[in-house]
């Protein structure tokens, strides 16, 4: 950007408030629960709320309820979907997941046989110890807890991993339920390792230490040569929505058996 483009863009302040007063404004008053169908339905205005696919936002649980309820609660003046992570997770599993939930195991398992912690850096040590430090003990457990053993890589090179051990990281999964099953599909892809999100769901880890376990690249890096203000932001929200995959794993009725 030249002088002159610099000189012609608007402040950020300006910025900030016109993405302020673009989102829409807040419409109702009361938010509350229902029990209904098994589930538990969230009301505005004693209304029920509506998917993006038009479907009813029925709740498994009372807790999960309460929980999407409490950010529609928490919205000011305009609704700002950013605040709303367990809304826009549980509109993902009734839209997305509910009815594919074969398909969603089958892209977890993708993720597992390309997953982060089989894949390690050469060098420099530093780099090599970290990883051992942070991802041996998660292969470590999934080999003995799950009977999940699996081979590691050097560098990017991709190699296949035991039919076997992908198949029980299958029957683990099956039978979850598409809430779980979206969290689940989340935390993955926000990590790139089924295994750590494995792990945060079947309680091996807290969600904080596996976040920071799939970073381990990423933050030797800004080790040596310091933090970018934008990469930052991007992991910031990132963790947001991985935070709120494994609030809604802890609110869901079912989990992969231990």
């Amino acid at each position: 950007m030249g002088k002159k483009d610099s000189a012609n863009a608007p402040p950020a302040d300006a910025a900030k408030t016109t993405q302020k007063t673009s989102l829409p404004k807040r419409f109702y008053k009361e938010v509350a629960t229902k029990d209904e169908g098994g589930g538990v339905a969230l009301l505005l205005d004693g209304k029920p709320v509506r998917t993006p696919g038009k479907a009813p936002l029925v709740l498994p649980t009372r807790a999960l309820a309460e929980a999407v309820a409490g950010e529609w609660r928490a919205q000011g003046e305009r609704i700002d979907p950013t605040t709303m992570p367990l809304t826009k997770l549980a509109n993902s599993a009734i839209d997305g997941v509910s009815g594919r939930e074969q398909g969603v195991i089958d892209d977890i398992l993708a993720f597992a046989g390309a997953d982060l912690l089989c894949y390690r850096a050469r060098g420099p040590r530093g780099l090599v110890e970290a990883q051992e430090t942070h991802w041996e003990p998660v292969l470590a457990w999934v080999k003995e807890a799950l009977g999940v053993p699996l081979f590691l890589a050097k560098g990017i090179v991709h190699v296949a991993q035991p039919a076997a051990s992908l198949d029980r990281i299958k029957e683990t999964l099956a039978g979850s339920d598409a809430f779980g099953l979206a969290a689940l599909h989340v935390m993955t892809s926000l990590t790139g390792s089924a295994l750590l999100a494995l792990a945060v769901v079947l309680g091996r880890m807290t969600p904080e230490v596996a976040w920071g376990a799939a970073h381990v690249d990423e933050d030797w890096q800004i080790s040596q040569w310091g933090e970018d203000a934008e990469a930052a932001a991007r992991r910031k929200n990132r963790w947001r929505d991985f935070e709120a995959a494994a609030r809604m794993l802890s609110l869901a009725p079912d989990r992969p058996p231990r």
